[in-house]
C-alpha cells in the first residue's frame, strides 16, 4: 500500500507523469478499433432482445426434473416455432416462445408441467405483446435525449462548451462500446439492461467532471506564465486524479461484481444479472474514457485558441533559450530577468611601493 501511496504522491507532485494528453493519437486508435468492433457486432450479430422488447411467452418452471432439450422439444412442438430454453442458478427452467394467445399459453403450460414433473399452478406465465416493448424503447430514447441535453447545458455553463463537447463524446463512446459488447457476446437486453445503460452514463459523467474540474483548476490564468503549456498542465491534472479515478472505479465495481456472483450466480436472479452486467461494463469503459478520451479531446480543441497557441510558442522559445545557454553561453535568461556571469580575471596587479628610506630626497 505504501508503494501505491508513494506512486500517487509522485503523480500528484508531477515528479512522475504519464503522458495521457501527448499520446492522444494512440488512445484514439485504440478507441477507434474497439468502436469498430462494437458497431460491427451490432450490425452483423444484432442485439439479443429480451421478451419484453420482441414480445412472446415466458414460462418459468421451478424445481423442474426435465432437461433443457426435453423442454425445448415440447415447446417447439406446441408452438411450431423456435423456443429459447435456459436454466437459472436455482434450478428453474425458463422457456421463451413466440407470441401466444391465452388458450395456447395454457395448453403449453400443461404440457411443460407434465414433461417436467411439476404442477401447472407452479409455472409462472408471462405473455408480452411487441407493442409494450416498442413503448419501452421509445421512453428510453426520450430519456437519453433529455439526459444528453441537460448534460450539455450543465457543462457549458459550469465549465465551457469545449468541455461539454468532449464530455458528450466520451458518453457516446461509452454507450456504443457497452451496447456493442452486449451484441458481441449475445447478452440479453431487457428493461433492466436499459436502466443499466442510463445509469452508466451518469457514472461516466461524474468521473469526467472530476477530471475536468482539476483541469480547470490547473489551467486557471495559465496564459500569464511561460513555464508550462496548456496540454502539459491538463496532463498534470489527469495524473493528479488518476489514483482517485481508479479507486472510485474499484469501489463502485465491488458491489456490482457481488451482485453478479451472489445475486445472479447463486440466487439465480436474472434481473439482477441484466442490470449488474451493464453496470460493470459501463463503469470500466467510463473510467477509461474520462482519462484517455475526454481530456485529450478537450485539450485538442483548446489548443486551437490563439492565446493557447501563443502560450505554447513562448514556452518552447524559453526552453530553447535555456537549452542554448546551458550548452556554453555566459548569460542565463529566466523570464524577464537577465543574470550575467562575471569572468574571474585573477588576482589584482598593483605596482610595488618604494620604501621611504630609498626615496630620493627633495632639495
Amino acid at each position: 500500500m505504501s508503494r501505491v501511496s508513494d506512486f500517487g504522491e509522485r503523480l500528484y507532485s508531477g515528479e512522475k507523469s504519464i503522458d495521457f494528453v501527448g499520446r492522444r493519437k494512440t488512445w484514439y486508435v485504440i478507441s477507434a478499433v474497439i468502436l469498430l468492433i462494437a458497431v460491427g457486432a451490432v450490425l452483423l450479430r444484432g442485439l439479443n432482445l429480451g421478451i419484453e422488447f420482441r414480445g412472446g411467452g415466458d414460462f418459468s418452471i421451478p424445481n423442474a426434473t426435465c432437461s433443457v432439450e426435453q423442454a425445448r422439444v415440447v415447446a417447439e412442438a406446441q408452438t411450431g416455432s423456435q423456443a429459447i430454453v435456459q436454466v437459472a442458478g436455482n434450478g428453474t427452467v425458463r422457456v421463451q416462445t413466440e407470441s401466444l394467445t391465452t388458450p395456447e399459453s395454457t395448453k403449453l403450460a400443461a404440457s411443460l408441467a407434465k414433461t417436467c414433473g411439476v404442477g401447472v399452478d407452479t409455472i409462472k406465465i408471462q405473455v408480452v405483446g411487441p407493442t409494450w416493448g416498442s413503448e419501452i424503447s421509445k421512453k428510453a430514447l426520450q430519456g437519453l435525449v433529455v439526459f444528453l441535453l441537460l448534460v450539455a447545458l450543465f457543462m457549458s455553463i459550469y465549465f465551457e462548451w469545449r468541455m461539454a463537447v468532449a464530455g458528450l463524446l466520451a458518453l457516446a463512446h461509452d454507450l456504443v462500446i457497452t451496447v456493442g459488447l452486449y451484441a458481441l457476446f449475445g447478452l440479453e437486453v431487457t428493461p433492466a439492461t436499459v436502466i443499466g445503460f442510463l445509469t452508466i452514463l451518469g457514472f461516466s459523467l461524474y468521473d469526467t467532471i472530476v477530471v475536468f474540474d482539476k483541469v480547470r483548476e490547473n489551467t486557471r490564468n495559465i496564459t500569464a506564465q511561460s513555464v508550462m503549456t496548456f496540454g502539459e498542465s491538463a496532463n498534470l491534472a489527469v495524473n493528479q486524479t488518476l489514483v482517485r479515478s481508479i479507486n472510485t472505479s474499484i469501489v463502485a465495481l465491488l458491489p456490482v461484481l457481488a451482485i453478479i456472483i451472489v445475486g445472479a450466480g447463486i440466487l439465480g436472479a436474472g434481473t439482477l444479472l441484466d442490470l449488474a452486467v451493464a453496470l460493470a461494463i459501463g463503469m470500466a469503459v467510463g473510467a477509461y474514457s474520462s482519462i484517455f478520451v475526454a481530456t485529450p479531446f478537450f485539450v485538442q480543441l483548446k489548443e486551437k485558441e490563439p492565446a493557447i497557441i501563443a502560450l505554447a510558442a513562448r514556452v518552447h522559445a524559453r526552453r530553447a533559450q535555456a537549452a542554448k545557454n546551458a550548452g556554453g553561453g555566459d548569460t542565463l535568461v529566466d523570464s524577464d530577468v537577465e543574470i550575467t556571469t562575471l569572468v574571474d580575471a585573477g588576482p589584482r596587479q598593483q605596482p610595488r611601493r618604494v620604501p621611504r628610506s630609498k626615496r630620493p630626497k627633495k632639495s
